[in-house]
């Protein structure tokens, strides 16, 4: 999946914080930047963000309804991988991470291979 524009941000955060699938006025309404961009920006926004595999959508009656392809979590997981697979060395920059993880951190990946490994 491609990056997110500012907008796009924006929008990914309201869409991941609601429980259910939501409309462009849904996403107008929750937006909390104190925006209330065109009816029309927010459609396109949701739909570029459906061309890039963020989103799917549904059609009912008149409407699309939108939810997000993925949690935030594995949003976030999948672009730490990129970016990982980027730096040509993932190992070393994996290590460096892990050297100066704080001990909160350290024991949260500590848990996460512990679970990889079951």
């Amino acid at each position: 999946m491609q990056g997110l524009g500012e907008l796009e941000a924006l929008v990914m955060d309201v869409v991941w914080n609601t429980s259910a699938a939501v409309r462009v006025r849904d996403v107008i309404d929750h937006l909390e930047d104190g925006r209330e961009p065109a009816y029309t920006t927010i459609q396109t926004v949701l739909d570029n963000l459906h061309r890039k595999g963020w989103v799917h959508r549904q059609r009912n009656g008149r409407a699309y309804w939108y939810e997000a392809t993925q949690s935030r979590e594995e949003a976030a997981s999948d672009a730490l991988r990129i970016l990982l697979e980027s730096t040509g060395d993932p190992t070393s920059v994996l290590l460096h991470f892990a050297r100066g993880a704080s001990d909160d951190e350290s024991k949260v990946l500590t848990r996460g291979l512990k679970e990889r490994k079951r």
